[in-house]
């Protein structure tokens, strides 16, 4: 039927008005009621195809044309919802069953079902996965053995470990922006035009991503993979599951695909299935277009309206078809282009926005009761939590809200959001989801954003099902995903310890029950992962983060500021001594802690003897502080996320501004042209909000450098010179505030869009300047470089381009006799070249901590367990090489991390790596890396409440600076 042939026009009122006149006889809405749709449609279809009915329901009865059977099918159709038939659970197979697929036996499990709203547990029970479901769930021993025992039955045995549905991503750009990123596989935006319902994600998901496996790997089994953010409406989105099907397609990846996939108009006859569409406000569609928030909300209002004409014509047609009023009634009024928003408009699509601030919000909220459509969820909502009461208004169901854990501050809109937003949102009663905006934020690791959510307050029933049961719910797909109940799909993780406990790997991953990890590497955990994780209490912060609308001062109170102090409930204490971390101190048993006394900034007695606590002065002992079980270690160091050189990395006038590249662009003579190289320190900026979360969580220090001319990832070739500095300083003035104001020279060696420059001019351009002496103060600093008196710190990524460094080291030694000290920062395929690195005696600094292949040059990654034995931390470790941690750019967030990506490293290690190593990692051996400089005295010291800095137990709850020769107590 062409959608051009539309004859007909709404009439002033619509068809659902009440004060229309042109509604469905109540009779056939009463009808329908004790029917039920299915049957109701059938009878529709006997009672009008029958030759000897001829009954109408008004004196306007002409004679029925041939189609009229298919036209009342239709129509009935209108107010149909999509939903699972009533039978559903009684289906002994999968719709997606891959032949040749195994029963699987999964015995003595710790089953988080998803049920009583994640509260059900079932200790020790198994599961039977066959034909693609779950089969049955209880004691299924007697499978194993005897009569009743299955056919080529595989029996995992789960050791008591804990088993959950699949991870489901509510929100991913996996296939449409396929890693590694190349210009020809980023299909997630169309730029041709602000509103465009009729585009269709599954046209441009790609079967090659490596995103699947990985993600998989981390308990991912299934994705609502949705256009980009560019368009106001940027089209359909489609459910996958993240697993290799025999017919490699994309459409045989999706999970119950709309049958609207397949054809302009489907079959009436057909149960309607659930379909998805993207919508956007804020900054995005109106940068892209160029536009504002007023102009986007009328984009939004102009399609709605022309989807709500439509829906109207179409509503007063059935109406007099139902009606017997065939003359002139022409062809059923649709179009091609909006029938999708017309479906929304009839409740058959779960729209999810993405929306951050109140004020779109709110907009949108609005939208939603003008035309009359449910949001199924919120997405990124940075000021959510502010504005529970709003998100109650919108039309229908409140809708979800889908959150980063903290990832927040990298753009205007999102500048005020919370770590503590999840629990916030959950105790006003809505449904809380955490996602991922892959590859934004490797999917791989969602569930370690429900674990800092947890960790910041979340309810830990919530924090799981903001991954799985809530999150099916969301998706209209919580009859067959999100929990374990017979009948449902076999989409299970078995996990090596507790879901929320740091760290937590998949032991193996079923995907429609099929095993998706083959030779899984498992590392041995202590039996008390097992158990839920202790989290600290951050009421009062919670409470804080709504008063101040998410901007609660973060500033060091200087009142809290005291020379001395004694520390009582010590576990275990470590220093910095001699350029390396030692332990001084570490309890035998949870009834030995130590005591810890501080004078002046300085600790000058340590251990279990009471007689410490005799050499503390008077004001020592009256700031006693109990860490009930908690830690003192060295502060630990950033790098890589532009703490103190921008405040939010996406607005400019907040940041120091891109270095002039003189391999890119023409450098003003005025700062010595091509020769000048830019000082961090002299953009420095103090009391941004990142650095100062980053030093309550114990990353007390930062370094950084200039930032590069690249655009969003600023990674021009050129830097410049590094900082060392205190993140909890107030001003540059304050004393200890600079700690060095010149470090290393930092430099990047990457693959650069379009080519140019090529690497070969980079590495060109770098031996020239080694070799040869230069003018200005690129000239002075290299020739540092070269005496060996500071180090080059260099970004590259690919183990080619690293390989080059390396000789081109050599080059530099045979030529001149010096040594040059060199770090290669980045570092995804350094791993490759592990005992390369080591014998050359250059440095790492892997950003991010766990890779991901973001780009070509970034490809050949080690995933880690359970995808290798081995993790690139220790692949790098065993080699000897100095290995630090970093952070990625626009993730300034993430600095706060650092203790856990310490700590996440240490325990994927499992034991190989010792605490000492572990704090290293963040601390001394950044120092040596970066080129810093200081006496063991001037590292501060991070004391925790209640447990190591490194697990997720701890707190921070003061600062110890001897430099500074004082107590911060936080």
């Amino acid at each position: 039927m062409d959608s051009k042939e539309t004859t007909l026009h709404p009439r002033s009122v619509s068809a659902d008005s009440p004060h229309s006149t042109n509604k469905p006889p109540a009779r056939m809405h009463r009808l329908r009621a004790a029917l039920g749709t299915s049957l109701f449609l059938t009878l529709c279809l006997i009672y009008y195809t029958s030759s000897s009915t001829q009954l109408s329901f008004t004196a306007s009865h002409t004679h029925r044309p041939p189609y009229a059977a298919t036209i009342l099918v239709q129509c009935a159709q209108l107010h149909a919802i999509p939903g699972p038939p009533p039978n559903f659970h009684e289906r002994t197979r999968s719709d997606r069953l891959e032949p040749g697929t195994r029963p699987v036996l999964i015995r003595n499990g710790m089953l988080w079902t998803g049920g009583e709203n994640g509260t059900e547990v079932l200790q020790g029970r198994d599961i039977l996965l066959d034909d693609g479901i779950i089969q049955s769930i209880g004691y299924l021993g007697y499978l194993v053995d005897g009569p009743e025992a299955l056919a080529g039955l595989e029996v995992v045995d789960a050791q008591g470990r804990w088993v959950t549905p699949g991870i489901i991503d509510v929100h991913s750009h996996m296939g449409s922006s396929s890693a590694p990123a190349m210009e020809g596989a980023m299909d997630d935006n169309s730029l041709k035009g602000n509103t465009q319902p009729w585009l269709r994600i599954v046209d441009a998901v790609n079967t090659h991503d490596m995103s699947y496996e990985l993600s998989a790997a981390g308990g991912v089994t299934t994705a609502l993979i949705l256009p980009g953010s560019a368009d106001a409406i940027g089209g359909q989105a489609i459910v996958i599951k993240l697993r290799p099907t025999s017919e490699r397609s994309t459409l045989a990846m999706v999970l119950e695909p709309p049958y609207s996939v397949n054809t302009s108009f489907p079959d009436p006859n057909l149960p309607l299935r659930w379909r998805h569409m993207k919508h956007a406000c804020g900054e995005n569609p109106s940068g892209v277009y160029h536009g504002t928030r007023m102009d986007t909300f009328w984009d939004f209002r102009t399609a709605y309206n022309t989807a709500k004409k439509i829906k109207d014509a179409q509503d007063q047609y059935c109406v007099r078809a139902f009606n017997g009023d065939w003359k002139n009634l022409g062809d059923y009024p649709q179009e091609l282009q909006w029938e999708a928003l017309v479906d929304v408009l009839r409740g058959r699509v779960k729209v999810n926005t993405h929306c951050y601030e109140a004020v779109d919000i709110d907009a949108f909220v609005r939208l939603t009761n003008e035309f009359k459509f449910s949001l199924a969820a919120f997405h990124h909502a940075s000021e959510a939590y502010l504005v529970p009461d709003l998100i109650k208004r919108a039309y229908g169901k409140p809708p979800a809200v889908a959150l980063f854990a903290i990832y927040g501050g990298y753009k205007r809109e999102s500048y005020r959001s919370s770590e503590f937003a999840p629990r916030i949102l959950a105790e006003q009663g809505l449904t809380v989801l955490l996602k991922s905006d892959h590859p934004a934020v490797n999917s791989r690791y969602l569930l370690h954003e429900a674990q800092q959510a947890y960790f910041y307050g979340l309810p830990a029933n919530l924090a799981i099902a903001s991954v799985t049961s809530n999150s099916a719910e969301t998706l209209g797909m919580g009859h067959r995903i999100g929990y374990i109940r017979k009948g449902y799909d076999a989409d299970l993780v078995i996990w090596d310890s507790h879901p929320l406990a740091l760290g937590a790997t998949p032991v193996q991953v079923f995907i429609d029950g099929i095993p998706q990890l083959r030779d899984p590497a498992i590392v041995s955990k202590p039996r008390n992962f097992q158990s839920i994780p202790k989290v600290p209490n951050f009421d009062e912060e919670a409470k804080k983060a709504v008063q101040y609308e998410g901007l609660p001062d973060l500033t060091p109170n200087k009142t809290l500021e005291r020379p001395s102090a004694i520390f009582k409930g010590v576990k275990s204490l470590h220093v910095v001594k001699e350029g390396l971390v030692q332990e001084m101190f570490s309890a035998q048993d949870d009834t030995n802690y130590g005591i810890v006394v501080v004078q002046d900034g300085s600790i000058i007695c340590h251990g279990v003897s009471e007689g410490c606590m005799q050499t503390a002065d008077a004001s020592a002992s009256s700031n006693v502080i109990d860490l009930d079980g908690g830690s003192i270690s060295p502060g630990l160091v950033s790098y890589g996320c532009g703490l103190g050189i921008e405040e939010i990395f996406l607005e400019p006038s907040t940041t120091d501004g891109p270095v002039f590249d003189p391999l890119e662009q023409r450098v003003p003579r005025i700062i010595g042209g091509e020769t000048s190289l830019i000082r961090a320190v002299d953009g420095l900026q103090f009391g941004t909000r990142h650095a100062l979360e980053a030093y309550r969580s114990g990353v007390t220090l930062g370094v950084t450098a200039p930032l590069g001319h690249g655009g969003e990832n600023r990674e021009g070739f050129f830097q410049g010179l590094g900082v060392f500095f205190n993140l909890g300083a107030g001003n540059k003035l304050e004393e200890g505030a600079i700690l060095q104001d010149i470090t290393a020279v930092h430099m990047a060696v990457r693959h650069r869009e379009g080519g140019v420059p090529s690497i070969s001019t980079q590495i060109a351009a770098l031996r020239r300047l080694l070799l040869y002496p230069a003018e200005g103060e690129i000239g002075v600093w290299f020739g540092e470089v070269r005496s060996g008196k500071i180090p080059l710190v260099v970004e590259a990524h690919s183990a080619d381009i690293i390989a080059t460094l390396i000789i081109l080291k050599k080059e530099i030694r045979a030529a001149t006799g010096k040594e040059i000290r060199l770090t290669i920062s980045g570092a995804t395929e350094a791993h490759l070249l592990g005992k390369e690195l080591s014998e050359a005696d250059v440095g790492v600094i892997l950003v991010p901590a766990r890779p991901f292949p973001h780009t070509w040059e970034e490809r050949r990654i080690i995933p880690g367990p359970p995808l290798s034995n081995s993790s690139a931390v220790m692949e790098l470790v065993s080699n000897n090489v100095v290995v630090g941690l970093g952070c990625e750019g626009m993730w300034s967030a993430q600095a706060r991390n650092l203790p856990f990506n310490i700590g996440w490293a240490a325990i994927e290690s499992g034991g190989r790596l010792s605490k000492e190593e572990a704090i290293a990692l963040g601390s001394s051996n950044m120092m040596k890396l970066l080129g810093v400089h200081v006496d063991d005295e001037s590292v501060d010291l991070v004391a925790s409440r209640g447990g190591d800095l490194l697990d997720f137990d701890s707190k921070v709850v003061a600062v110890i600076s001897a430099r500074d020769r004082k107590v911060q107590v936080l």
